[in-house]
């Protein structure tokens, strides 16, 4: 059994083809079945069920990529260790980020990050945090910048910064002339949401949980972005919720409809997630410590309460 092998198990693993799988490890497709017949063949079961259409795991194949994805993340560990020994900072990093912290964080520290470790190969993909689990597990992501706390068996989670909530209140809208918002005033059938997959809408439907809906029908649209719920808001449909990070490139005259919430703050919780196997760590504490730094600098919130885009709720006091 060679950890070679073991790639091209977890290769077929996630492609359910052969010959997609030797693409994506470059090797002959007649080359990679060969290497895992010999595997099948040593330990006297089959791994993939070549029957189905596409390639199928059988339940013994199950248990073997769990845990030759565990074997070869510990393999990976040797290099990271001499790296880590070696000072060296550098290689391919493969980051995934949700889609309501892409636009605004991502442009704040990329320069910064690329100039200080030049070595370091980013490749970023904008994920739901769905996907981003899945894809971290599988080992497909070296980590991910999402809305936490999540607490996923597997998954660690390091918070980089707490983002309050600002509301988005067009002069047609009933809480407009007020100074600030409580939580209590606001109605779910009147704030205008991100579409599902977005965590950043499950933090409001969290948020809102407790405030009691009415139950006559209201005009109802849920849009892909923050843009086109500012645009729609103008228009008298209702109010949003913002990130805070968002509403720094408003013009002057949306800013104007701007409206904080009265302590404690209602935030997320931004993290940088990854594998529990903390493989590449010294490249991403060195991401968090750049991100840090830049954000340092934009939010300075205290007394915020953190709102999971799951079901918790926790009180949480920054500084900066």
């Amino acid at each position: 059994m060679t950890i070679t092998q073991l790639h091209y198990v977890l290769a077929v693993a996630e492609h359910k083809n052969f010959t997609r799988a030797a693409q994506k490890v470059f090797v002959t497709q007649p080359t990679l079945s060969m290497q895992i017949q010999k595997l099948e063949e040593e330990l006297d079961v089959l791994i993939f069920d070549r029957g189905k259409k596409p390639i199928e795991l059988t339940e013994t194949g199950k248990k073997i990529v769990t845990q030759a994805r565990n074997i070869v993340n510990e393999s990976d560990r040797i290099q990271d260790i001499v790296d880590q020994q070696k000072g060296y900072i550098g290689g391919a990093f493969r980051l995934g980020i949700i889609p309501t912290v892409m636009p605004t964080l991502l442009p704040m520290f990329i320069n910064n990050f690329i100039k200080k470790y030049p070595k370091v190969k980013l490749q970023i993909e904008e994920l739901h945090t769905e996907a981003i689990i899945e894809k971290l597990k599988e080992g497909h992501l070296d980590a991910a910048i999402a809305a936490t706390p999540l607490n996923i068996e597997g998954i660690k989670e390091n918070a980089l910064y707490y983002e309050p909530f600002v509301g988005y209140i067009p002069p047609s809208h009933r809480l407009h002339h007020e100074y600030k918002i409580d939580v209590k005033d606001l109605d779910i059938d009147d704030i205008l949401l991100l579409q599902d997959g977005h965590c950043f809408k499950d933090g409001i439907i969290n948020l809102c949980k407790t405030v009691k809906s009415s139950e006559a029908e209201h005009f109802r649209l849920q849009s892909g972005s923050f843009e086109t719920l500012i645009k729609l808001s103008n228009e008298g449909l209702g109010m949003t919720l913002l990130p805070y990070l968002h509403t720094l490139d408003l013009s002057e005259n949306d800013k104007s409809n701007l409206k904080m919430f009265k302590d404690p703050v209602p935030a997320r919780e931004v993290s940088l997630i990854y594998n529990r196997s903390e493989l590449k760590m010294q490249i991403i504490d060195a991401m968090r410590k750049v991100i840090a730094s830049v954000v340092k600098g934009a939010i300075a919130f205290q007394n915020v309460e953190i709102i999971s885009p799951t079901q918790q709720k926790n009180k949480k006091e920054l500084q900066f």
